[in-house]
């Protein structure tokens, strides 16, 4: 399995960004996929997961601005970065459970953590300025 993140680079405050994973080895309809990032200091942070079971969700940082969809023929994994603020500067990573089919790291009662996956992509670098 390979995950290959892009799309990352420099956006004003206010703006907007997408970001690319593109997977190979894996069935991405299969699976629970993810976005996960890395703030300069801090910790990991789950951003949100799609999979066939629970479609996609969010961490409450992110919801109604950022948007996590897949074309399963392109085999290919999009998150779409709205009304972005400075405190969504961070390395984003594309993760990959393959052993579920859901989202089990999120919900109202998680089996692990959101930043729990099997597979990682390099991430990519996005920077928000004000």
């Amino acid at each position: 399995v390979q995950l290959q993140a892009s799309g990352g680079g420099l956006a004003q405050a206010g703006g907007s960004r997408r970001l690319f994973c593109k997977a190979t080895g894996i069935i991405s309809d299969y699976y629970a996929l993810a976005w996960v990032r890395q703030a300069p200091g801090k910790k990991r942070e789950g951003v949100g997961c799609i999979s066939p079971t629970d479609g996609a969700v969010y961490a409450d940082s992110v919801k109604g601005r950022f948007v996590i969809s897949e074309d399963i023929i392109q085999s290919t994994l999009y998150l779409d970065l709205y009304n972005l603020i400075p405190e969504d500067t961070a390395t984003y990573y594309c993760a990959a459970d393959v052993s579920s089919n859901y989202c089990s790291g999120w919900g109202p009662s998680p089996k692990k953590s959101p930043t729990d996956y099997d597979y990682w992509g390099q991430g990519t670098l996005v920077t928000v300025s004000s």
